[in-house]
Order: structure tokens, then sequence, then C-alpha cells
């Protein structure tokens, strides 16, 4: 069963472009390095500029563990630490 997952994020004012490009490294490494994630994704908002979600899909438990366990995501988290404007607001889905 897939497990789909949607972040919601908030940034800090003036970090969107240093946000942006981390999460396109970390993105990037997400689709070069997992063959079990479907999509990994960010989306900002059109109202509120420092709201963003990351909608992502993993083909199964095992999968979406090993994203979390992964060294670039660890790494690459951590630049991003410093831009958020709070601790990110996780949801996970099971697919039907």
């Amino acid at each position: 069963m897939s497990i789909g997952v949607i972040a919601k994020l908030t940034i800090k004012e003036g970090c969107n472009q240093t946000f942006e490009e981390k999460f396109a490294e970390l993105a990037a490494s997400v689709r070069a390095n997992e063959p079990g994630n479907n999509f990994y994704s960010l989306h900002k908002s059109r109202t509120d500029n420092l709201a963003y979600v990351v909608l992502e899909e993993y083909v199964d438990e095992a999968a979406l563990a090993a994203h979390g366990k992964s060294d670039y995501f660890r790494t690459l988290g951590a630049e991003l630490g410093p831009n958020m404007a709070g601790a990110p607001d996780v949801e996970y889905f099971d697919g039907i």
C-alpha cells in the first residue's frame, strides 16, 4: 500500500530563494536515489508568500523509512532548518 505525505511548511521572511534552492537540491537527491519514491514536489501558496507544502508518495513504509534515514535528507534538512519559521506540520495518508 502506498503512503502519501503532505508536509506544510512556513518559512521566515526573506528566505524564499535560499529555501527553494536547498529544497531543489533535496528533491534532486530523492529522485536520483529513492526508487521507492513516486513523487516529491514543493508547492508555494498563491496567497501566502511564506507558506509551502511538500507532496510526497512512497511505495510502502520501508521506502518512507529509507527516505528519513538517508544522509542527504539529514544534511539538507538541517540546511533548510534556519529558513523555517517553525516545525513542519506533517500528515500521513494510506493509498486506496
